[in-house]
Parts: C-alpha cells; structure tokens; sequence
C-alpha cells in the first residue's frame, strides 16, 4: 500500500463517517415534521422486525404532521404499536387508512438537550474522524520504518492527511451548528 492509497483510503473513510454522522442527525427531532424521524420504528411484519418503510409510504401532511400509508390492510395496528413502543415520543393517530403522527411542540427545556445531544453526536463523529487519522498517520510511520517511503514523503503525507482531518471536521461543526439553529428555532 502506498501513501496516496493511504491518502485516498482514509479521504473515503472520513466521508463515510460524516454520513453516518448525517444519518444520525436525521433521527434527532427538530420543531419540524421529517420523515427520516421514524426511520428506525421497526415494524411487525410476519413474524419478522422490519423497518417501517419496508411496509409504508411515509411522508408529511403538513409541516407538523407525519402521514403513513399502511401498503396492507391489517398492518395500520402493528405500525401504530411499533409508533407509540419507539423512544420517540409520538402518539399515532388512524383515520381509516391513513396514520397521522402529530409532533408536539418541544419545550425550551427539550430544545436545549436535544442541542447537548446533537454536540455529543457531533463529538463522537469528530473523535472517529481523528481515530482515522491516527491510524492513517501510523500506516505511513510503518512504510517510512519498512524502508517503502522516505521521511520527507511522511511529513508530507502528515501534512496532507492533517488538512482532510480539519476539512471533514469544519464539515462536521458546520452540521452541529444547522442543526442546533434548526432545533432551537420556534
């Protein structure tokens, strides 16, 4: 493996981490209804735990309310139960067909843990991105000790592998901080 592998290597590493930082971020609740919000309900399907977008179309009535569309007859029941049993929050209501999820309004009190979780996700992502970057730097030492690059091409590389860190992480605050203005705006 040479050091633009390397480079290359942990560059993909780091985008992967932000995403699943993003996929997190999604599952935290703003003010505002987002169907990624039920995202991980699983749901009863046959004996088997599905997530509820495998057994309906999820999306917005409006900008507080959810609606779900139950693609079988039976299953409005199961998807309500899967609702209410979910640390969420939610409280389903069935009209028919149709499954409307009102969000409440969030107190100030909620507002602000759900900013302290938000930066704690938010850390956690930073904390992967520079374990990454150890083990990047690490990969380079052992080629510099292994006689397969020369110390020059390992400052270099440190150099280099430094700058993605601080990109992926400039990254990252940029998310924490929409994502804060949007939990916090009314």
């Amino acid at each position: 493996m040479s050091i633009a592998d390397i480079q290359k290597n942990i560059a993909t590493k780091m985008d992967q981490s932000i995403v699943a930082f993003q996929a997190n971020l999604a599952k935290i609740r703003t003010g505002r209804a987002n169907p990624a919000l039920l995202d991980s309900v699983q749901v009863e399907y046959y004996g088997s735990h599905v997530p509820l977008s495998q057994v309906a179309n999820v999306g917005l009535l409006d900008a507080r309310t959810l609606s779900i569309q139950p693609w079988e007859k039976g299953m409005g029941a199961k998807i309500e139960k899967a609702i209410r049993e979910s640390d969420l929050g939610l409280n389903p209501a069935s009209m028919g067909d149709l499954i409307r999820v009102p969000l409440p309004m969030m107190s100030e009190e909620r507002r602000k843990e759900l900013t302290k979780l938000v930066r704690t996700e938010g850390e956690a992502a930073k904390v992967a991105v520079r374990n990454l970057r150890r083990d990047a730097n690490d990969a380079v030492k052992r080629l510099v000790k292994d006689k397969e690059a020369s110390e020059d091409d390992q400052k270099r590389s440190e150099a280099d592998i430094q700058k993605t860190t601080d990109r992926h992480i400039a990254t990252i605050d940029g998310l924490i901080a929409a994502k804060e203005q949007d939990i916090m705006a009314v």
